[in-house]
């Protein structure tokens, strides 16, 4: 054999032999995948990166719903058009804000939240703490304050100990609260239900509508931020469900839809609501009104959808006299409408 001879075969002989070696190699390049099943693969990491970052709990889905809400311009509109508290307390007062959610997350929340702290602060009306976690509910904690506003919670569902405390505290003298979606929360708790006065049952009255609204005793004092007049506003209004909304029978109605008006009528043709009554104009849609509760007060608004309304001084006049009222410190006749000799107001003809 030649050298050279010799030198190739064993050239051959050493490829030959590093050829399993690089089959086995883990680092070796691997067979390109073709573009349709790399696309896959791809959708699916992507579909398993939302579904991680997808928000569940109420803290990620209330910081999902808020964003930067409400901004520098927003605060500045709501610190422009501030009431004025109409009884200065003769005792420094504190409120607990509660605005948690265990349903639908209203957008308006935080514009509430920065409203009540702002009146608090402009009035010296009351002080403001802020909660989202049910543990405040205790008789120990509750004692520190006067009133809890229920800021739009939905879907509420303390624990048996919790409800007590929240029903003693009011029952004991101290005030309740509650704010538009106040309204559509403690679905299995009926004392809860009878607490704010009735439970949503869907709103006609959609949120992008102006809506003409009646004094039902336009010499209330929680009624005095509007003059002694009816008016329109744009907000959501809710209908409540008949069977245990507590009705004119027990709680003394502010305000309600002024249904002499074809705008407010004509939101439920096609629903059952127009058969509550002989008639669409005499169907009764209260919107705010107060009440006694053993020893305490509740005042409820349904005004507070959208987040403008947090920057409209009539209606914070009227929420905050509302508050006041709660707290002790404005006297107002909680007197059940249907035993009152209350005179109503109805709205303008048209919205100006």
């Amino acid at each position: 054999m030649t050298k050279i001879t010799y030198l190739v075969s064993a050239l051959v002989l050493l490829m030959a032999c590093d050829l399993p070696a690089q089959a086995q190699n883990k680092d070796a390049p691997q067979t390109k995948e073709s573009p349709k099943k790399e696309k896959n693969q791809k959708a699916k990491a992507k579909s398993k990166k939302t579904s991680k970052e997808k928000p569940k709990s109420w803290r990620e889905l209330a910081a999902a719903r808020f964003g930067d809400n409400p901004t520098e311009e927003h605060k500045a509109e709501i610190n422009a058009n501030l009431p004025e508290a109409t009884n200065s307390p003769d005792t420094p007062r504190k409120v607990l804000v509660f605005y948690r959610c265990d349903g639908f997350i209203h957008t308006s929340i935080p514009f509430c939240n920065f409203a009540m702290q702002s009146i608090g602060e402009k009035t010296g009306a009351f002080s403001v703490d802020l909660a989202d976690t049910y543990d405040v509910f205790n008789t120990e904690n509750l004692a520190q304050y006067d009133a809890i506003i229920f800021n739009n919670t939905t879907h509420l569902n303390p624990s048996e100990t919790q409800r007590a405390a929240i029903l003693e505290f009011v029952n004991s003298g101290k005030g309740i609260v509650g704010i538009h979606a106040a309204g559509d929360n403690f679905g299995d708790w009926p004392e809860g239900v009878a607490l704010i006065g009735g439970i949503f049952n869907g709103h006609p009255w959609k949120s992008g509508g102006t809506w003409a609204f009646k004094l039902d005793d336009s010499t209330h004092p929680l009624n005095a931020a509007f003059d002694g007049k009816g008016f329109w506003h744009q907000d959501e209004i809710y209908w409540y469900r008949p069977e245990n909304f507590e009705g004119r029978e027990k709680l003394r109605v502010l305000l309600s839809l002024d249904m002499s008006k074809s705008a407010n009528t004509a939101a439920i043709e096609g629903t059952d609501i127009k058969d509550r009554a002989s008639s669409p104009s005499e169907v009764d849609v209260p919107v705010s009104w107060c009440r006694e509760i053993g020893e305490g007060r509740l005042f409820y608004t349904n005004l507070g959808h959208n987040d403008r309304t947090f920057a409209n001084t009539v209606v914070l006049q009227h929420i905050l006299d509302g508050i006041q009222y709660a707290l002790g410190d404005l006297d107002a006749d909680a007197m059940p409408s249907t035993e009152a000799n209350a005179t109503a107001v109805p709205a303008p003809d048209s919205a100006e």
